[in-house]
């Protein structure tokens, strides 16, 4: 599937959801924050800080609060897509038009447009180091070039690659994405650049 270049185009590449895509993209709309794609899906910021987000997957579309975690949500209607691992960003799901509630999204999306105002952002350490897996370890052990260069990325590159080893259930698996990452991570690369 194509890229997206534009909100509209994103939209029209999701069929599925096109009717109910739409109808979020009209509700921020009307707000004052300005669109863009960024990560090949719509993204919503004010003065250069992303605010909210546009998501479709198989069975579910809706919106990604990128400070979600200062978000009001007494009824529970927000969720942590990875519990344990992401600390701001929270989902609003949807199922279908029709659970759509446009007071509810237009409540959020006032309350993150007001704390992105406020300057308001959940705190995260940037600089915490990655709990490196035992495979990811041994590799290091084997091959002093491969640690280096592991050293030499971001704090940010060097938690994404641990957590993909770490996130296997199978032991092949682990043993399949560590080799895929070696050469990456020899030239330096994170392992989520390919789609920025």
């Amino acid at each position: 599937m194509a890229k997206a270049t534009s909100v509209e185009s994103y939209i029209d590449k999701h069929e599925k959801w096109e009717k109910s895509l739409s109808h979020l993209h009209s509700l921020i709309s009307k707000t004052e924050l300005e669109q863009s794609i960024k990560w090949g899906q719509p993204v919503y910021s004010l003065n250069g800080k992303n605010v909210v987000g546009i998501g479709a997957f198989k069975e579910h579309f809706g919106l990604w609060f990128f400070n979600g975690a200062l978000l009001n949500d007494p009824d529970g209607y927000l969720h942590n897509a990875q519990e344990g691992k992401t600390k701001a960003m929270r989902q609003l799901r949807f199922h279908s038009f029709e659970d759509i509630d446009a007071t509810v999204v237009n409540e959020f999306l006032h309350q993150a447009i007001e704390n992105q105002k406020a300057g308001k952002e959940v705190e995260i350490d940037i600089n915490r180091k990655p709990d490196i897996p035992p495979l990811l370890a041994t590799a290091f052990s084997e091959d002093e070039d491969l640690k280096t260069k592991f050293d030499e990325l971001t704090p940010g590159r060097q938690r994404e690659y641990a957590q993909y080893i770490s996130d296997a259930k199978q032991e092949a698996t682990k043993q399949r994405r560590l080799d895929k990452i070696i050469p990456m991570i020899k030239q330096g690369m994170g392992l989520n650049d390919k789609y920025q």
